[in-house]
């Protein structure tokens, strides 16, 4: 659990005995598989903390979260809708389940990302893109010919798939979809041979390039081959891709700081001691 309100599965840097740069430029998987909450008259969640030198980006597939943070930011994050933090030369932080689906409970389902940033970026003011499910690009996937629907859609968070540009801003180069299908349905894309890819299955078992099973709430890394990937879909099934060029630049982690040197981490903590991310209260 993080806080009382997020139960969260570490897909990387901690599983698959990843190096940090595996998936670089996304540095962190934390998902929140489908659960339900019991209603709560006091919202769940994490309190104040910081964050410096990445982004942090939290998506809502079931439920939603109130933020806030010492820069005066607050916001909800509702189903279907997307947050991009650029904590970038730092601040702190809070999440709570939203107060009206706290006095409900329900189900529950979000996916946070840490997304680096390259050194020359580290240190740019933090800031919000608070993206809602209706502005991202969508590209209609066709069903075969003499069809009368499609097989499915690509929702666009960022990047360009077909024409269809996601409503992201990133300092990198990155792709990040939803792919949706529907049960029976097969659908095959490129990505670049040197970016990093894998998929989160959200919803629905499907079988990847004919032969390699993925279940639903685990994760599949691909290759740096530039292969052509291939989705057959065994039942009604939502994806999670990201697929970026890495940022081929030192790491040093630790804790909620993203940096690229031990001192740099040692600064961020002391900039942390001293109050310099401003106050917040829990």
């Amino acid at each position: 659990m993080v806080g009382n309100g997020f139960r969260v599965h570490n897909f990387f840097p901690g599983g698959y005995n990843m190096d940090k740069r595996r998936m670089s430029p996304f540095f962190l998987l934390d998902y929140v598989a489908k659960m339900d909450f019991s209603p709560s008259e006091s919202p769940r969640g994490v309190g104040a903390h910081p964050h410096k030198g990445f982004e942090t980006v939290t998506i809502s597939y079931h439920g939603s979260v109130a933020h806030e943070d010492s820069a005066g930011g607050k916001g909800v994050i509702r189903e279907g809708d997307i947050q991009w933090m650029t904590a970038g030369s730092g601040l702190l932080h809070k999440e709570y389940h939203e107060q009206g689906y706290s006095k409900t409970g329900g189900p529950f389902q979000m996916v946070q990302l840490w997304v680096n940033l390259p050194a020359k970026d580290k240190l740019t003011p933090p800031k919000y893109q608070s993206i809602t499910h209706d502005s991202l690009g969508r590209y209609a996937i066709p069903g075969h010919e003499g069809a009368d629907t499609g097989i499915g859609t690509v929702e666009v968070i960022a990047g360009d798939f077909r024409g269809a540009k996601g409503p992201a801003s990133t300092f990198t180069p990155m792709e990040v979809y939803n792919i949706r299908l529907r049960a029976g349905a097969n659908f095959s894309f490129d990505l670049p041979a040197d970016y990093n890819t894998g998929l989160l299955a959200i919803e629905g078992n499907t079988l990847i390039n004919g032969s390699d099973q993925l279940s639903v709430d685990h994760f599949a890394l691909f290759l740096n081959g530039g292969e052509t990937i291939t989705i057959g879909a065994e039942e009604d099934a939502i994806l999670l891709l990201l697929s970026g060029e890495p940022i081929n630049e030192p790491i040093a982690a630790y804790g909620p700081f993203l940096m690229n040197t031990h001192e740099q981490l040692a600064e961020a903590m002391s900039e942390f001691s001293q109050g310099k991310y401003g106050r917040l209260e829990d």
